[in-house]
């Protein structure tokens, strides 16, 4: 089984005071955290459940999240 890669840009919003996710790879994508690593586990988690919803790949199907803190 091949494993979908995605790229995701993330950023320090500084007014909110959170880092924030997008992904032109993952349709919908946009979640926010408090820290890097609360922001990485949301993306575990996030990314393949919008994949899935978004009938781009099963549930189950591995991926790869390269991570870009912008």
């Amino acid at each position: 089984m091949r494993e979908f890669e995605c790229n995701v840009e993330a950023f320090w919003d500084s007014e909110a005071e959170v880092w924030v996710a997008t992904s032109e790879d993952v349709p919908g994508l946009v979640t926010e955290a408090e820290t890097t690593e609360l922001l990485t586990s949301k993306l575990q988690v996030i990314i393949p459940e919008l994949l899935f919803a978004n009938e781009i790949v099963p549930l189950d199907y591995p991926v790869t999240i390269n991570l870009n803190w912008l």
